[in-house]
């Protein structure tokens, strides 16, 4: 059997955390290949690693006195190292690290050092074997992640190594320059590894003990959900869920490998399961609530809009030449709706609402600005009557004003739209009603 274990920030932010993955990490033959981030915060005032590279880096490209910034980081490593009795020295890579800075070799650059540095420590202390992702993990000209290339060079490159540590968030372009994937992208890299080498599972170690129901910032102490499909979670995630960057679904759903997210503070916890597919019932109707704030309703009325042929799409011209997505756009015989990002919408509103007109000619328009959108998702939903009916039960007896409601073919999901200020209260009596009450 084959692991693939990645460790994020939080879990490599100290000497004790260091000890603590390396006891997890031995604990099973099974866990083959590490992926680490860079050091996160060691409390909750302190800087991520990460973020003072950036910091030395523009402060060093633009000519600026940057030797107390890097000395800061330096030392960061060197408590690891020094704490874990290490005989290591990274003062060569700090040399070049200090040129490339100068040099401005560029914020991926210096982005990717964290976790390149870290590799380095952490390799050291688990006996495995260093390999540095620029070698084995690649973009295209167009700085597009080559997940063909890559692969059939990971393989090549793992299938004579037993154990290994591959940092996590970067890789190299043709021309031999650093590129990063998008912040958290550590996730990707363990994903990438796991298909690499075919991996029997692939393991996400975080700092809570799998993916919750809900936000706890919102609901204290949520559900853990045990098992969770793929497209689940992509529905989560896109509404805000943030446990596993989303882009790290893909490369292991298309080989089958499940990710098990655990937490590096509580091995013994189980976690949670993500599968392609699962005959495992929710312990609950719905498998998560996740949301997010501000956005605008954009609505158009016209009489006999639904026989007027290609309106739609003439509304949906508008927003593209302006740069605006679109998020939802639930309908009516004579009214649409578009839902958009708030921030993205508000400085090219008129130029949108006078291309509608031009295009259309519609009887009104009116924006609805200040809602949050709230996905209530779980593949429990299909077969379970009356759930749409409970949501709108719940909402309704908090005093929720449902503004929006959407829901997919698949039956996966039901989205509802309310106001920004009524966005916990809402949550909160979702998560009430399927969870504490089980109605």
């Amino acid at each position: 059997m084959i692991k693939v274990v990645k460790f994020g920030g939080s879990s490599l932010a100290s000497a004790e955390q260091f000890k603590k993955v390396a006891s997890i990490i031995h604990a099973e033959k099974e866990r083959h290949y590490v992926v680490p981030s860079a050091p996160g915060k060691r409390f909750s005032d302190d800087i991520k690693v990460t973020d003072m590279l950036y910091e030395c880096y523009a402060l060093a490209s633009k000519g600026k006195d940057y030797k107390q910034s890097l000395q800061n980081i330096k030392d960061r490593y060197n408590s690891i190292i020094d704490e874990l009795g290490l005989d290591l020295s990274l003062e060569d890579q700090f040399k070049i690290i200090e040129a490339g800075f100068v040099g401005r070799s560029g914020r991926d650059y210096a982005a990717s050092r964290g976790e390149y540095l870290n590799g380095i420590v952490l390799a050291k202390y688990l006996g495995f074997e260093f390999i540095d992702s620029a070698e084995v993990i690649f973009f295209d000209d167009y700085g597009n992640f080559d997940a063909e290339r890559t692969n059939q060079v990971l393989s090549e490159k793992l299938s004579t190594i037993e154990y290994a540590v591959i940092p996590g968030f970067y890789g190299s372009m043709p021309n031999d320059t650093i590129k990063t994937f998008s912040r958290g992208g550590s996730d990707i890299t363990g994903s990438i590894v796991s298909r690499a080498v075919k991996a029997d599972l692939y393991e996400n170690w975080t700092d809570v003990s799998g993916v919750l129901v809900v936000d706890p910032r919102i609901i204290k102490n949520p559900a853990v959900i045990r098992t969770i499909t793929y497209k689940e979670l992509r529905e989560m995630s896109y509404m805000g869920a943030s446990v596993l960057h989303e882009d790290a679904i893909f490369p292991v759903r298309k080989e089958g490998i499940p990710i098990n997210i655990r937490n590096t503070n509580a091995p013994e916890d189980e976690g949670t399961m993500i599968v392609e597919s699962t005959s495992r019932k929710s312990e609950y109707t719905i498998t998560g609530i996740a949301g997010k704030h501000g956005f605008t309703a954009v609505s158009i009325e016209k009489d006999m809009m639904n026989s007027e042929l290609g309106f739609c799409r003439k509304v949906l011209e508008e927003f593209e030449k302006n740069g605006i997505s679109i998020e939802h756009m639930p309908s009516g015989i004579d009214t649409m709706s578009v839902f958009v990002n708030q921030e993205e919408f508000v400085n090219k509103e008129q130029e949108v609402l006078a291309g509608i007109h031009r295009n259309t000619h519609p009887d009104a328009i009116d924006i609805e600005p200040d809602i949050a959108l709230i996905a209530v998702v779980g593949r429990g939903m299909k077969s379970t009557r009356g759930t749409a009916g409970r949501i709108f039960s719940a909402l309704a007896h908090a005093h929720v004003n449902v503004r929006m409601i959407d829901q997919g073919s698949s039956e996966l999901n039901i989205i509802v739209g309310v106001d920004d200020s009524d966005f916990e209260k809402a949550i909160s009596a979702i998560y009430d009603i399927f969870v504490n009450t089980q109605l």
